[in-house]
């Protein structure tokens, strides 16, 4: 039995429950007269919903597989080899649940050692390898392929990617080393490190072909036919692939070191995963794969058995599958059709979420206001951004006009309402106006319409305690921009009843959100954390620390933007009515900052102005700022902070907010932006030490984020 056996083996036995991927072999006759040709396809037997992975097994099968093929290249039976993959998917990469159960760093050697000793084996065949990347392809689905001697690519595929960084992992099967030396450093910077650390930007089949990746570019309906017409043509000479040169120069450091600046940018060292990806690619600069597979192995290792890993997968599981089946959601059967909506107010948000409810549920959508002209105004939006989407050919022009026709405006409730199903206000947060509001809503709807509110603070009980049927009231909470952030906090009020709420689960899953059911606390999750933290901030502004201080002190947390940056994008105005609405709530834990109440008196947008390209504290917002004179460090300041969002969140879960810390931390990531590697917060905090030291205990389980006790 050779080594890599006995590394599988020993890795499969770790992993009973694998998804195994098979890998058929089948022979037949290129086009051409080329010869006889072997065709290896990775499949796991289940539809695409169920894509293709290589756990120990699945690595072992295709093993086998080479096995046969080598034999027969080397008796001169075939002329060549291809790897392709099932209907819509050619493979996605490792397994994460197995990675996951790895508690022993030899272990976690084994895996990367092992992906190493079968995939290379495709460059060492006696016959050119092809790769045909028929669908989707992500981390060790696309090294596989690059160990192939040529690749194709249907211009049909959606999704094209090495992910590792973003999950905090390296490309450890040969992407590190094999990219950067197939399209040049710069190219293989943006793939591994820029698009990783954008959110985990995925590529199209043809930015696939034009980054140099693949030779050639076919479409979907026959892409394997036509692939094997071009291998033939290759294998008689008939085709001759040319490549770019490698700048192995100059131009290789310098996108090192733009690698460097985007991780500084986006993480600011507090993840170690891009940096040595970095450290692997900068060597890859002399051509030596055998070095540069065995630093792989090693940072794959090392990054296994590390927390912003296991935080990161724990993050990937929460938005993959924890947001499917949201935790206390009653029964979808309860759910009520929803044939059109009712927007209460015409300002940006409404307008937003007018758009939203139009795309995505394709059902009449009519705004309120309180005179024409706003409504005007907010139709005209929705119309400009339908008008958008349209030139950049997202949609055609049936689906404009249909859109388009769809949004309307009036200011007479009664008519706007009469026949809707689900009405959502969108209205200055203030609790008499929105009282207001419903009352007149509820005056003019059908019995069995859902009253909806977006408030971001406020009680939806008290909100709808005057009304003669508050069981049909439910917070619908979003988050700017509402395109992008996924989160829809959903608030059971004290006499939501559970058609209303089922009603609500089923309108965000159509509108393609990330449903989470809060209790109707004051500023529910996400605001009331980050008003805690941002709190904290200023807290310590006030009591004396220079701004720039308090700042960085927060930046090894790699948040998407600094506190006070994230206040400029929330609106001061909007910062300082939630900090009161929770110090009404809870007035030992939340204060009400003077300097940020000048701050919004002065009608300033924020703290800082641009006027060199880079934040800088603006002269007029420091000449208001009353200081007193105990200055903290860095460090002090990040511990005052830590601590006090320790202590909101094992409030939030003694209260039952949320169902548990996972919930939390669910609503940070799509709510907020909070960085995978963070696992949200909690996992952060307990891999820190915490959480142990505010609570005396951990949000989480050992195993849970972290490596297995």
């Amino acid at each position: 039995m050779n080594t890599t056996t006995e590394l599988l083996k020993g890795a499969a036995e770790l992993f009973p429950d694998e998804v195994v991927t098979q890998a058929h072999v089948r022979h037949f006759d290129l086009p051409l007269g080329a010869g006889v040709f072997a065709l290896i396809t990775l499949d796991n037997g289940l539809d695409h919903t169920k894509p293709t992975t290589f756990g120990p097994q699945s690595l072992a099968n295709l093993d086998a597989a080479l096995d046969q093929v080598e034999a027969e290249a080397a008796a001169g039976k075939i002329v060549g080899v291809g790897v392709t993959g099932k209907p819509f998917i050619f493979a996605v990469g490792a397994d994460l649940k197995g990675v996951e159960l790895l508690g022993r760093h030899e272990d976690a050697v084994a895996i990367g050692k092992g992906g190493h000793d079968v995939f290379k084996r495709l460059s060492a065949l006696a016959v050119p390898t092809f790769a045909y990347y028929n669908g989707a392809a992500m981390g060790g689905g696309v090294e596989v392929g690059l160990h192939c001697s040529y690749r194709t690519v249907s211009k049909a595929i959606p999704a094209f990617s090495l992910p590792e960084v973003f999950l905090g992992l390296v490309p450890g099967w040969g992407g590190c080393a094999l990219l950067p030396n197939l399209i040049g450093a710069d190219r293989a910077v943006s793939v591994i490190i820029e698009n990783s650390l954008s959110q985990n930007r995925q590529l199209k089949g043809k930015q696939v072909f034009e980054l140099g990746i693949a030779d050639a570019i076919f479409e979907g309906a026959d892409f394997l036919e036509q692939s094997l017409l071009w291998t033939a043509s290759v294998l008689k000479g008939e085709t001759e692939v040319v490549r770019q040169e490698i700048d192995r120069g100059e131009g290789w450091d310098r996108a090192v070191e733009r690698g460097r600046a985007i991780a500084d940018s986006k993480v600011h060292g507090a993840a170690p995963a891009a940096y040595r990806a970095l450290d692997i690619i900068a060597a890859a600069k002399n051509g030596d794969l055998r070095q540069g597979f065995d630093a792989e192995t090693q940072a794959l290792a090392d990054l296994i058995m590390g927390g912003e890993l296991r935080s990161g997968i724990y993050s990937f599981n929460l938005v993959q599958k924890r947001a499917k089946r949201p935790a206390g959601a009653p029964d979808r059967s309860l759910a009520r059709p929803v044939t059109k909506v009712g927007v209460v107010g015409a300002g940006l948000m409404a307008s937003q979420l007018a758009l939203l409810f139009a795309r995505r549920l394709e059902v009449p959508v009519v705004l309120t206001d309180i005179d024409q002209e706003r409504i005007d105004k907010g139709v005209g939006y929705v119309h400009g951004e339908i008008d958008k989407l349209l030139a950049k050919g997202r949609i055609g022009q049936d689906k404009a006009n249909r859109l388009k026709a769809a949004v309307t405006g009036s200011l007479d409730k009664a008519a706007a309402f009469g026949d809707a199903d689900f009405v959502i206000e969108a209205v200055f947060e203030e609790m008499g106006v929105k009282q207001q509001v419903f009352a007149e809503v509820e005056a003019v709807v059908p019995a069995h319409t859902i009253l909806a509110t977006n408030t971001s603070s406020l009680s939806v009980s008290e909100m709808a305690s005057k009304l003669k049927h508050p069981e049909r009231v439910v917070g619908f909470h979003f988050f700017n921009p509402v395109a992008i952030l996924p989160l829809l906090e959903i608030v059971r009020g004290e006499r939501t009843d559970d058609a209303a709420l089922a009603t609500a689960f089923g309108v965000a899953k159509k509108l393609k959100k990330t449903a989470v059911l809060v209790k109707d606390a004051p500023a529910f999750v996400v605001n009331r954390i980050l008003t805690r933290f941002m709190g904290e901030i200023q807290n310590v502004i006030d009591e004396g620390t220079p701004v720039a201080t308090a700042e960085k002190a927060v930046e090894p947390l790699g948040l998407p933007m600094s506190p006070l940056v994230l206040l400029e994008l929330v609106g001061p105005a909007i910062g300082l009515h939630v900090s009161e609405t929770l110090n009404r709530a809870f007035p030992d834990r939340f204060t009400v900052s003077a300097n940020l109440a000048a701050v919004v008196k002065a009608g300033k947008r924020g703290f800082y102005v641009y006027d060199s390209g880079k934040p800088e504290l603006d002269p007029e917002v420091a000449a208001l700022l009353v200081q007193g004179d105990s200055v903290l460090t860095e460090e002090q300041v990040r511990d005052r902070v830590l601590d006090a969002v320790a202590q909101e969140i094992g409030l939030m879960l003694d209260e039952g907010v949320v169902a548990e810390a996972q919930d939390i931390d669910l609503c940070l990531i799509t709510g907020a932006g909070w960085p995978f590697h963070l696992g949200g917060i909690t996992p952060y905090l307990d891999r820190s030490g915490v959480s142990e030291r505010v609570l005396g205990k951990r949000f989480l389980a050992e195993g849970i984020a972290s490596v297995p006790a």
